[in-house]
């Protein structure tokens, strides 16, 4: 099985709360999916479990959106496949914390 390299981009406040640099390369295993992405992510980075996706069940969190190649992907298909830009690293998916309030 074949390992691409991607850009992941996190929000500040997660990045203070595990030390984690904003941008990070990771190496993701198969098709790069948000699913593969986020497993990727999740496994080299362990205080990022349960901040991204529930643990239960690895639904996004209600106040985290994912962006790639200015396109909001938070309700698209998790196993769907991310942009080639993404793919080829000249993109990053973005994890985003979203707020709300008026």
């Amino acid at each position: 099985m074949s390992s691409t390299t991607i850009r992941v981009r996190l929000p500040a406040p997660l990045c203070a709360m595990t030390g984690i640099d904003r941008e990070v390369r990771l190496e993701v295993d198969g098709d790069v999916t948000q699913r593969h992405v986020l497993d990727a992510l999740e496994a080299l980075h362990p205080a990022l479990l349960g901040t991204i996706r529930n643990r239960s069940d690895a639904r996004r969190r209600a106040f985290i959106r994912f962006f790639a190649c200015e396109e909001d992907l938070s309700h698209e298909d998790p196993d769907a496949l991310l942009p080639a830009a993404v793919v080829e690293g000249r993109e990053p998916y973005i994890v985003l914390g979203a707020m709300a309030g008026g």
